[in-house]
């Protein structure tokens, strides 16, 4: 999980940096369609629903490590998840690194069949219709009689209450910074830098 939204996040600062095309998508995607994007985009009803997120992405991520799954649904879920939450931690403020005085939003740079995506997209487009196979998988033979395997459950301390009431406070806060702190930037010709000849970086003008 964490491989993934290293690995996404940086594609995301170099890419921002070297692809004019490079843009912010503040709202959703066609998935979610026209109205809810534009929720999305704006900054009282996004940061509600970027908190709402973090609720259901903080369920899942229990269940994931908490519940007796198979290996392969770990690794699918752990592969999904860290889509999810790269992107999700571009909309709370990672985006100011990757993508200096920009929108809120996601980062996006692929440019495919009309649309933009970025990495993260991928790990989540191919690894959601997987990560459902391998749930029916499990279900399947759960209803035949074999259980996923036995995983033992550590007892619960202090610090794992302490912990996940940290995290969520400070997913509040970076809500709200992301809510009330808003950029101007949407796309990368408006403030990256491509090769140059004298210094080997020059910034691009709008």
């Amino acid at each position: 999980m964490a491989a993934v939204i290293l690995a996404d996040q940086a594609v995301k600062w170099w890419a921002w940096r070297h692809f004019s095309w490079a843009r912010i998508n503040p709202g959703g995607d066609a998935i979610v369609g026209q109205r809810v994007s534009t929720w999305f985009a704006n900054p009282v009803t996004g940061a509600l629903l970027d908190l709402m997120n973090v609720g259901v992405m903080s369920i899942a991520v229990y269940v994931l490590t908490r519940c007796r799954l198979y290996p392969a649904v770990r690794v699918l879920g752990a592969l999904v998840i860290g889509g999810w939450g790269s992107n999700l931690l571009d909309r709370l403020g990672v985006h100011y690194w990757t993508a200096p005085d920009s929108v809120r939003g996601v980062v996006d740079f692929i440019h495919f069949d009309g649309a933009y995506y970025n990495l993260a997209d991928f790990f989540i487009i191919c690894g959601t219709p997987l990560l459902m196979l391998a749930l029916l998988y499990q279900v399947a033979r759960a209803l035949m009689g074999h259980g996923a395997p036995k995983t033992a459950l550590s007892a619960r301390s202090p610090i794992g209450v302490r912990v996940p009431a940290l995290l969520g406070v400070s997913m509040i806060l970076a809500v709200t910074l992301g809510a009330t702190h808003y950029g101007s930037v949407s796309a990368a010709s408006c403030s990256t830098t491509q090769p140059g000849v004298d210094a080997g970086v020059s910034f691009l003008q709008c």
